[in-house]
């Protein structure tokens, strides 16, 4: 057998609904309701969305320590009136995003690679975000706008690595996923097909055997890149998930933001990475923050994260050491620091 030819596989039998839509739709969209559940302190809790609401699902606000409003997980998530300060240097689009765009729902930013996003919505709203300016609550790209994107893609020779982003782009159904990743077979020029996605960490029931099944049926090799920011995001949950992923043949890797008040310290980022080697994923990149509107409060210095690094090649081997890294609009890949 060739390394492009994969065993056949049982067709894929939609699920309605799916135990991971229900958990969509039961997440915590009220600071309100996420207050009470956890039984944070009012006074030490001001929130203020924002124009940018939140979204937790209960999966991941039950791993949140209760009564303890600075918790690095519910840190990531909790609105803070921090974000209605304006800062000089923070902006909407701090990546380049708009300059970026090719065609629907089509980004181009490096050689041979191509941003493919399926949505904007998400199933979690991290509050960090560098698109927490977009419509989260758009749905999937259109028929007619997939087929512009796909039109683009295959148009472009240089294209060989396709990048599910969004928004999340688990948000599509396995269904959905599996007519995308066929279309996507069938363009001679690509070789690889990479997801980025935070569901398999925050509702881990996503990760069925049929999206396991519908990766590894494809004959462009899938890497699926997590954000975890701290250890305790992989919790015991996660673990068969990302087995099933493993044993479909699927490279499993990991990029964090380095954050303040979440995993601004050495304890921390070396604790991440060893839990996520436990789980079979490797540290892949450590962003300094996207200096998006709203997010200034989580910013750590460059100086300091280089002395954070330092002190983890200190501690770990050197595969567990995470690229800390910048994006800088324009640049022909991530900057290294």
């Amino acid at each position: 057998m060739s390394s492009t030819d994969k065993p056949d596989k049982p067709a894929i039998v939609p699920r309605s609904p799916a135990h991971w839509q229900s958990s969509l739709s039961h997440a915590f969209e009220k600071p309100s309701q996420l207050r009470e559940f956890l039984a944070l302190p009012g006074e030490e809790t001001a929130t203020s969305e924002h124009g940018f609401r939140l979204r937790v699902p209960r999966e991941f606000a039950a791993l949140i320590d209760k009564g303890a409003p600075r918790d690095p997980l519910l840190r990531q998530v909790w609105p803070l009136t921090d974000e209605g300060r304006a800062q000089p240097g923070f902006s909407a689009d701090p990546v380049g995003d708009r300059a970026a765009r090719r065609a629907p729902g089509v980004l181009r930013k490096y050689h041979g690679r191509a941003l493919l996003m399926l949505t904007s919505a998400c199933p979690i709203h991290c509050r960090y975000c560098f698109r927490r300016n977009y419509p989260h609550d758009a749905p999937l790209l259109t028929a007619r706008a997939m087929e512009e994107a796909l039109m683009a893609i295959r148009g472009d020779a240089s294209i060989s690595e396709v990048i599910l982003s969004g928004g999340d782009p688990l948000m599509a159904d396995d269904e959905r996923l599996a007519a995308l990743i066929a279309r996507l077979d069938a363009i001679p020029q690509l070789r690889r097909l990479r997801i980025h996605s935070r569901m398999p960490l925050v509702i881990p029931a996503r990760v069925t055997e049929e999206l396991a099944a519908l990766l590894q049926r494809s004959r462009l090799p899938a890497t699926l890149v997590l954000h975890a920011n701290h250890a305790r995001e992989l919790a015991p949950g996660v673990a068969a998930p990302l087995a099933r992923l493993r044993s479909a043949g699927i490279t499993l890797l990991n990029q964090s933001v380095l954050l303040r008040g979440v995993n601004d310290d050495g304890d921390a980022l070396t604790a991440l990475s060893e839990r996520l080697f436990e789980h079979g994923v490797l540290p892949y990149y450590l962003h300094l923050l996207d200096r998006v509107a709203g997010a200034a409060h989580f910013e750590v210095e460059e100086a300091q994260a280089r002395q954070l690094v330092a002190d983890m090649r200190r501690r770990l081997p050197g595969y567990l050491v995470p690229r800390l890294v910048r994006e800088i609009p324009g640049q022909a890949s991530k900057t290294p620091i």
